[in-house]
């Protein structure tokens, strides 16, 4: 299923999980490493998820890459929170939550357009 041409959500979470390893590279420096792991492997594995995804061998292999991510996206939006929330912890970059929410609307309209693509598909 491979296609190599431009691929939106693809560079797009390819530059957010640069951004998410530069905070997780952050939290190190602040001994905070426990969150820093956690943030750091769901933060890429957003990306890598979806990447994995455009080798799928099926319709359904991609759609379930795809919900991978999603749960990484909605892990990563509860370890940022956290930082917001706690006194502890630094806030999360500028814009971060609101880029990952974009990302998540983007994800749950891919997975929901294959799932309608099956369906049309198996009723022919």
């Amino acid at each position: 299923m491979r296609n190599d041409k431009k691929n939106i959500i693809v560079e797009l979470t390819f530059d957010f999980a640069l951004r998410i390893i530069e905070f997780s590279e952050y939290l190190r420096g602040l001994n905070k490493f426990e969150m820093a792991s956690q943030i750091f492997r769901s933060g890429t594995s957003i990306g890598a998820n979806i990447r994995e995804a455009q080798n799928a061998e099926s319709k359904a292999d991609f759609i379930h890459k795809f919900k991978i991510a999603a749960k990484e996206a909605d892990e990563l939006t509860y370890w940022l929170n956290l930082c917001r929330a706690s006194k502890h912890y630094p806030n999360p970059p500028t814009n971060s939550l609101e880029e990952l929410e974009s990302i998540t609307k983007i994800i749950s309209k891919i997975i929901s357009s294959s799932k309608k693509k099956i369906i049309i598909k198996s009723s022919n």
